[in-house]
């Protein structure tokens, strides 16, 4: 190979002086060494799997993420905006009343199959289906209370048995604590979390509006009080019937409270619903309820319009 060869396949861009090779000004590109390339590390999914499952909720509100913990602490209510989550009904008992203080009673009553109703999955396996999951045996919890030393009939419904669904056990439960404190001269206190009427007990299940009514129309004949508590939701025939029968009315914020859904009310009436249609605060406004009480604050609100209503 000649110079002319050499230097054309080996020293192009540099120049010769004195033997010494310089580099013109140009950037010269790194030359990928393959050998050492790092490996890439791809642990984003796997840890996504290692996650424990039930440590965060996010807030369908403002989209906070909050570890459980905190939102137990704050009564499910979330820390950024108020948000309140469903509460269960033993949950509810223990922040509302004097500890100690609730009695249970009719705590073995459980609903039956008596239609023996069909369809996706039978009433009797729905039932046996939520009394393992919420370790209840309906869909409220009724006894003999307390706040502040004042004695009170109390019934929690529990949204997460079947929807809080009126059945006969329900219906029969809250008549029975009703007629009890009317007897005892004592007012009741009914927190209602309800989708209304239970489907799978037809007829039975409609007749709890008026045998819950009639034992509320006797209490009230004996002038004494009856608050009624709406939580999110509280709809169908419990909206129609002894949840809006209260002396006193009181709502959590922002709570669901209506007879058939929005959607079922626009096609019937054609027409726009106003802002806001069916919330505790609409209703407020327009005088269904009496007062908006966050829930951190509702033992507090009981024990006032129990001091002022019930004489000592």
């Amino acid at each position: 190979m000649d110079f002319s060869s050499f230097k054309a396949a080996h020293l192009d861009g540099y120049k010769l002086s004195s033997f010494t090779l310089q580099p013109t000004a140009y950037s010269l590109q790194p030359i990928s060494m393959t050998i050492f390339k790092r490996p890439s590390l791809k642990f984003g999914s796997k840890r996504k799997r290692e996650m424990p499952e039930g440590l965060w909720t996010k807030c369908p509100d403002c989209n906070e993420m909050i570890h459980h913990l905190a939102l137990d602490q704050n009564l499910r209510v979330c820390p950024a905006c108020g948000h309140h989550f469903s509460f269960s009904a033993r949950d509810r008992i223990a922040n509302l009343v004097d500890e100690g203080s609730f009695v249970e009673i009719n705590a073995a009553m459980e609903s039956i199959d008596v239609l023996k109703f069909k369809g996706v999955a039978a009433y009797e396996e729905r039932l046996r289906s939520y009394q393992k999951k919420t370790s209840e045996k309906d869909a409220v919890v009724t006894g003999q209370a307390a706040i502040e030393g004042r004695p009170f009939g109390l019934a929690v419904m529990d949204f997460q048995f079947l929807g809080g669904s009126m059945a006969s056990v329900v219906g029969e439960k809250i008549t029975a604590i009703v007629e009890a404190s009317t007897q005892a001269q004592q007012p009741v206190v009914i927190v209602s979390a309800s989708g209304g009427a239970r489907m799978y007990e037809g007829v039975f299940s409609l007749m709890q509006m008026a045998k819950t009514s009639g034992a509320l129309a006797r209490h009230a004949a004996a002038k004494l009080p009856f608050i009624s508590v709406l939580t999110n939701p509280t709809m169908g025939g419990v909206t129609a019937s002894f949840a809006t029968l209260g002396d006193i009315i009181l709502a959590e914020p922002k709570s669901m409270i209506g007879f058939a859904g929005p959607r079922v009310i626009r096609e019937i009436a054609h027409q726009e619903l106003p802002q806001g249609f069916q919330t505790a605060e609409f209703l407020l406004e327009h005088g269904l309820i009496d007062a908006i009480v966050p829930r951190a604050q509702l033992r507090q609100r009981l024990a006032m319009i129990f001091e002022y209503l019930v004489a000592s």
